[in-house]
């Protein structure tokens, strides 16, 4: 069991991560609850970010510096996965064609105008959000959370929604798991985390929490709707989306709260 435990975790941490982890099969079994550990990528993330801002706590660094961090330790931790579903995502929804042309776009390996400046834009955005914000524990705990928040929800909607293929990384890990159970424990992860959000960060928390589940909602819709059903690149996007969101929530909402 323990050694199940183990594999899992390195299959999670091997397929949604960049960081160096040991080498596994990748089997039905070790497979089976990958979808159901993907939050703990999130606490990986997390757990940067909280080292990122503690060095610059420590050399006095301020200005942009802190808050670069938001935007690059997600991205080195996973090493672009969201954000390449993202680009992608981006290029086939401006082509504004048929589902099947939109799963090709999809395919094509190639990065289009559309995709560079949608990125462009986002991270323009995160950065300019993020350093809006004085980043104390409060604060820092929260993006944390609302890392392992999006992953939640990304997880359980290739657990329990419909894929819009039958090949791809979305169906691979969700034919390899028990998708109702999968499901269920990824919907009371994120409920646990939408929880210590708002314990945490009080109404700012809240307003993160809100703001993953109306993502989320966005998401349902315009996956079915564009392309008929998830996908792995699908999934990347709403990641990306899901934690702008989050981010901007967290500084308008205390931003507000300061004015009162």
């Amino acid at each position: 069991m323990v050694r199940l435990m183990f594999e899992t975790v390195v299959v999670t941490f091997g397929m949604f991560s960049a960081l160096p982890m040991p080498r596994v099969d990748w089997t039905p079994r070790s497979m089976r609850w990958a979808l159901a550990c993907l939050p703990l990528v999130g606490f990986a993330c997390g757990g940067a970010l909280a080292l990122w801002l503690a060095v610059c706590r420590l050399l006095n660094l301020s200005g942009l510096l802190p808050a670069a961090g938001i935007c690059l330790c997600p991205l080195l931790v996973t090493g672009g996965l969201h954000m390449d579903g993202f680009a992608d995502t981006c290029d086939a929804l401006a082509s504004h064609a048929e589902p099947a042309r939109k799963q090709e776009i999809l395919k094509d390996s190639h990065v289009g105008a559309f995709a560079l400046i949608r990125v462009c834009m986002y991270l323009v955005a995160q950065l300019a959000l993020a350093s809006a914000l004085a980043w104390d524990k409060t604060a820092a705990l929260c993006m944390a959370l609302g890392y392992v928040l999006e992953r939640c929800l990304s997880g359980w909607a290739v657990a329990a929604l419909p894929l819009a293929k039958n090949t791809g990384l979305a169906h691979a890990f969700a034919s390899a798991a028990d998708r109702t159970a999968t499901a269920r424990i990824l919907a009371a992860a994120g409920g646990l985390s939408a929880l210590a959000l708002v314990c945490i960060g009080r109404i700012p928390g809240l307003a993160m929490a809100a703001a993953a589940l109306a993502m989320l909602a966005w998401y349902r819709r315009l996956a079915l709707r564009e392309f008929g059903g998830l996908s792995g690149d699908l999934a990347g996007w709403f990641v990306q989306w899901c934690e702008l969101a989050q981010l901007a929530a967290l500084v308008l909402t205390r931003a507000l709260l300061a004015l009162l």
